[in-house]
């Protein structure tokens, strides 16, 4: 019996450590597996902390990014709306100096519209008469001028200067003073003797002298009228005379009066003296002079020039009508051709009529 009872208290014993151990093997488990919480805990944290430390870092120099390019594009902005504000002020002071030239440029067309020969003159010449006068800019480098002088001759002509514009409306009034000079003062009233001098004038006032310099002159066709025995005295520089009238079978037809191949001004072959022709008139004459504007315009469906052939053929047909008619073909005729094209040069013609 007794042995019985301390079998079962040995037994007792060993259940008992043995449900210690146990318990104290579940208790180790426990505390590693809470361990191993607590250590993942700490390293996702741990990782958390450093990611969003890495996340506020670049936060942090995206911002510091983002803050320098605004700042340099406010910078920029600053620079360009000075630059505007440069470029404002530049274009204002521009636009009053264009404003101050063209004023300028202006007031020397009515220096030139006074200088240019009035109609109480060319009516003195013949009260059947037209003037086309088309400046390419606002003052022209074509220039008309006209005298009556006491003995009953009617000087007259029509020039075309090197250039236009400015340049050429600097040659146009010297042009024309020189005309003054030779034909009004002088007295000098032979058409060829009158280009000569003026010729002379223009070289020995440009200092022309040859080699390289600029070749600065004008063509021109001059008309010495004289009423008494209803003779023309014709002398030209590159441009010649038109005189359209009718034959002895009344056929309107046009007469080319030639003009010596050289200009009014320093010339590279040798110097000869202008040539003059003198022409019977007739009544019902028509006398047509012309600079090389007109023909020589750009236009039509092609875009090219008009040319002297189209020009001569209106002149023949249309010769029957009142002068004033006349122009108005001319001149409508040239702005339907030109149409959108711009004008390439100074368009000059005049008409005069013997009645």
């Amino acid at each position: 019996m007794q042995s019985k009872t301390n079998e079962l208290e040995a037994k007792y014993e060993t259940e008992k450590k043995e449900l210690q151990i146990k318990s104290q093997t579940f208790e180790i488990e426990t505390k590693e597996k809470q361990n191993k919480q607590k250590s993942f805990i700490i390293l996702f944290g741990t990782l958390a902390l450093v990611g969003t430390g890495f996340f506020a870092a670049i936060a942090f120099i995206n911002f510091k990014k983002t803050k320098k390019q605004n700042l340099i594009i406010e910078n920029q902005k600053m620079e360009v709306e000075l630059k505007n504000e440069e470029i404002t002020h530049q274009k204002e002071l521009v636009d009053e100096k264009q404003k101050e030239i063209i004023d300028s440029i202006n007031y020397a067309k009515r220096i030139q519209q006074a200088v240019l020969t009035g109609e109480d003159v060319w009516n003195k010449i013949s009260k059947e008469h037209f003037i086309l006068f088309k400046p390419k800019d606002i003052v022209s480098g074509d220039f008309y001028w006209a005298y009556n002088t006491p003995n009953n001759r009617s000087v007259f002509c029509l020039a075309d200067c090197t250039g236009h514009g400015v340049p050429g409306g600097f040659m146009s009034m010297l042009g024309n003073s020189f005309l003054n000079e030779i034909v009004v003062e002088n007295k000098i009233f032979k058409a060829d003797q009158i280009l000569n001098k003026l010729r002379s004038k223009i070289i020995h006032a440009l200092e022309q002298k040859g080699g390289t310099q600029q070749k600065d002159g004008m063509d021109m066709s001059l008309c010495v009228w004289n009423k008494l025995d209803n003779t023309l005295e014709f002398a030209g520089a590159n441009n010649p005379l038109w005189l359209v009238r009718k034959n002895e079978n009344a056929v309107t037809e046009l007469v080319e009066v030639k003009a010596d191949k050289m200009p009014i001004g320093l010339y590279l072959e040798t110097e000869t003296p202008f040539s003059s022709v003198t022409i019977q008139l007739q009544a019902g004459d028509i006398i047509y002079l012309c600079t090389d504007g007109y023909a020589d315009q750009f236009g039509g469906p092609k875009g090219k020039k008009l040319k002297y052939k189209p020009l001569i053929e209106s002149l023949i047909k249309n010769s029957a009508l009142p002068m004033a008619e006349q122009k108005n073909i001319l001149d409508s005729t040239f702005n339907d051709w030109m149409h959108k094209h711009d004008q390439v040069d100074d368009v000059s013609l005049i008409g005069v009529k013997v009645v």
